[in-house]
């Protein structure tokens, strides 16, 4: 398998699905240019909203669980590495590209004819790591529980935005919107990392917290927009905030207390530019067989009737009327169950199916990806694509 950084390439990336392009185009009347000409402010608002505070923190190494709760993987480096126990006592060596099989042996964890209660891989030079059917940057941390395996990524802060990126945003995207993505996912996992308190890790891989493939989701172009931005965060009172993101609003960002529990000053709802999405507006059909088996306890769904919705409409509570009963759901779990887009959307039906039209994808919190793609493209740079969407925050720089 190539460790080598690809080049941009805009095909492989127009396969990507939520958070990608797709070739149809949104067919919703939104005014965009007048939007557009009412918010000029978004220059102007930059002008006290960068102010470079103090060093909010050093250089930083991030956990990141790669596998969890697995009984074998592949572990290997590209360079010759050292293997060490828990304590960093030196326990033997692995020859470079060679893939050896981890797993729980006697009391602690068996790698070839290493033991140890757990494991760490160390490349040599500039080494990456192979953990289950990846390159990552940095080093690896095998951890046992009962009969079961983690293992974990420690990878400089930089260089895991440069994944990262590539994962969430598409590459082929305006340098000012990936700009934007890398500020906000630094962010991120440095809040992420604050408030991890004892855990075994800060992040996962999953869009739970932030996607991240190792070398595969890392391009030119993010490594552009991570270099950048180097070591710029968001922060509100000194700290780094919540950088919440999502792929597309459908015309409006969220309160974050409408959405998820507590107000925070920094996540304000405020209108978005993503009606270029083409997931701004979306439908799905279920028939009505179909969709009363996937709720279920109601028997076959006659209606259902929006008990609560946010300021902007997403759903958060719903009530389902079937022939033997009622039952009530939350937008979210909802969404899970019918496996939508978002919780932005209305309900209508003809007796023989149900119709489920909505809009956006994802939480609508925070960065609108596809709003920071039009704003980009209108020549809008990142600071100001980053001081619309959270607004009451500052542009730091971390500690070096």
């Amino acid at each position: 398998m190539s460790i080598i950084v690809k080049q941009l390439r805009c095909e492989e990336e127009e396969n990507k699905t939520g958070r990608s392009l797709y070739s149809s185009q949104s067919s919703f009347a939104f005014k965009s240019r007048t939007y557009m000409s009412r918010h000029w402010w978004l220059s102007l608002s930059l002008l006290f909203w960068i102010a470079l505070m103090l060093p909010v923190q050093a250089a930083v190494e991030l956990r990141v669980a790669i596998k969890k709760n697995i009984n074998q993987l592949k572990v290997g480096s590209s360079t010759p590495a050292i293997v060490r126990d828990g304590a960093g006592n030196k326990i033997g060596k692995l020859t470079a590209m060679a893939a050896l099989a981890a797993q729980p042996s006697g009391g602690g964890i068996g790698l070839d004819r290493l033991r140890a209660g757990e494991i760490i891989v160390e490349p040599a030079g500039d080494g990456y790591v192979w953990i289950g059917d990846r390159w990552y940057r940095g080093r690896t941390r095998l951890v046992r529980h009962g009969d079961n395996l983690t293992a974990l990524n420690y990878v400089d802060l930089e260089e895991y935005l440069y994944s990262v990126v590539g994962a969430e945003a598409v590459a082929s995207w305006p340098i000012e919107a990936l700009k934007a993505q890398a500020v906000a996912a630094r962010s991120y996992a440095l809040y992420k990392r604050s408030t991890s308190g004892g855990s075994l890790y800060d992040l996962d891989t999953t869009v739970g917290t932030q996607v991240y493939k190792g070398l595969d989701s890392e391009y030119t172009t993010t490594h552009q927009a991570v270099n950048g931005t180097t070591g710029q965060v968001l922060t509100h009172n000194g700290r780094a905030i919540l950088a919440a993101f999502h792929s597309s609003s459908g015309g409006h960002t969220e309160n974050v207390e409408d959405v998820w529990t507590s107000p925070l000053p920094y996540l304000r709802a405020v209108v978005d530019y993503d009606h270029q999405s083409p997931v701004f507006q979306w439908t799905k059909v279920f028939s009505v067989s179909e969709i009363s088996s996937l709720i279920g306890e109601v028997g076959t769904i006659k209606t259902m009737i929006p008990e609560k919705t946010t300021p902007f409409g997403r759903i958060v509570r719903m009530k389902v009327v079937g022939d033997r009963g009622t039952k009530e759901l939350s937008g979210n779990d909802l969404r899970k169950i019918l496996d939508l887009r978002s919780t932005l959307f209305r309900v209508s039906t003809d007796g023989t199916n149900i119709q489920i039209s909505g809009r956006g994808f994802g939480h609508g919190l925070g960065l609108s990806q596809w709003g920071a793609y039009y704003l980009a493209k209108q020549g809008i740079n990142y600071q100001q694509i980053l001081s619309h969407y959270y607004r009451n925050a500052a542009l730091s720089q971390v500690g070096q």
